[in-house]
């Protein structure tokens, strides 16, 4: 994906035929590339986001949804019937409070809601997208001083992991998709003994059948592996394997492996995940300059 400025963060349709890539630039914009035969070609220019620095992005109810880091404000493009970027002006929710950095915008499971993360204010939104245009429903503060940077659910929709990038932990909340809501939130450390330095957690992905977490750690290069206990409400950590690289950006679970996007060594690594244990072993790499992001077809 070389026709945008730095695509830091890409989303694939269902069909697997549309990729789609943010551009983290200061005028913010989101790209549509049709997938054919393992290449991409962009389907038409560019379109602003109407933020700045978008982080992140993901797909909900006909609109790409972005999280614009530098303007603290969660986007939704409109999207045509064939999967191409509307040539229309995105509805822009800028988030309130003391330094607002939304970075990560994703929808709930039941597909009713629209999350957002935001590590300015440490707080959780739940949006409405309704006539193309968001709105909050319900704003969900965590621990002062946290961070909050991504979230994952439970595949039973019952619970929400955030990892949080300035206190090393993971904050866990039940998730009422009927109210819209999470419940209150606690807290369990990504690591087993306090870094000597910033750790800075970053990505964090769930298994499909609910029993195990993980999440990457920046300044320790380390994955960590948690078993999810009491049907989930508790995570448990298991132990932290080396990432294989350097700065651990982004993860991805796919059909048993755990893909990691490196992005100061410029590599992905993957690894294979024991179905019993959930540990990782390494089974592979491959060189990607500033690699930020995996998407799997």
């Amino acid at each position: 994906v070389d026709d945008v400025p730095d695509p830091s963060c890409l989303a694939l349709s269902p069909d697997g035929g549309t990729l789609y890539a943010v551009s983290e630039t200061d005028e913010g914009a989101v790209a549509a590339y049709r997938v054919k035969d393992g290449t991409v070609e962009l389907t038409g220019p560019p379109v602003r986001v109407g933020g700045s620095g978008p982080t992140h992005l993901s797909l909900f109810d006909g609109h790409v949804l972005t999280a614009n880091y530098g303007s603290g404000s969660v986007s939704a493009v409109p999207l045509r019937a064939d999967g191409r970027l509307a040539r229309a002006p995105a509805a822009v929710l800028r988030h309130t409070g003391s330094g607002p950095h939304a970075h990560q915008v994703q929808p709930d499971p039941s597909g009713r809601w629209a999350v957002s993360v935001d590590l300015g204010t440490d707080s959780v939104r739940v949006c409405t997208l309704r006539d193309g245009r968001l709105a909050v429903h319900r704003e969900i503060a965590l621990r002062p001083g946290s961070g909050p940077r991504h979230l994952a659910f439970h595949p039973d929709g019952t619970y929400a992991y955030v990892v949080n990038e300035l206190t090393p932990t993971v904050t866990v909340c039940r998730w009422d998709a009927a109210a819209g809501s999470l419940g209150p939130p606690a807290e369990t450390r990504v690591l087993p003994a306090a870094p000597d330095g910033d750790a800075y957690p970053s990505g964090l992905a769930v298994a499909p059948d609910g029993r195990f977490l993980w999440t990457a750690t920046r300044g320790e290069d380390v994955l960590s592996v948690f078993a999810l206990e009491a049907d989930g409400e508790r995570p448990r950590l298991v132990g932290t394997v080396p990432c294989g690289g350097h700065w651990p950006r982004a993860l991805t679970l796919s059909e048993g492996f755990l893909y990691v996007a490196n992005e100061r060594s410029g590599d992905v690594t993957w690894f294979a995940v024991d179905e019993e244990t959930g540990l990782p072993a390494r089974a592979g790499a491959v060189g990607v300059t500033a690699a930020s992001c995996v998407v799997l077809g």
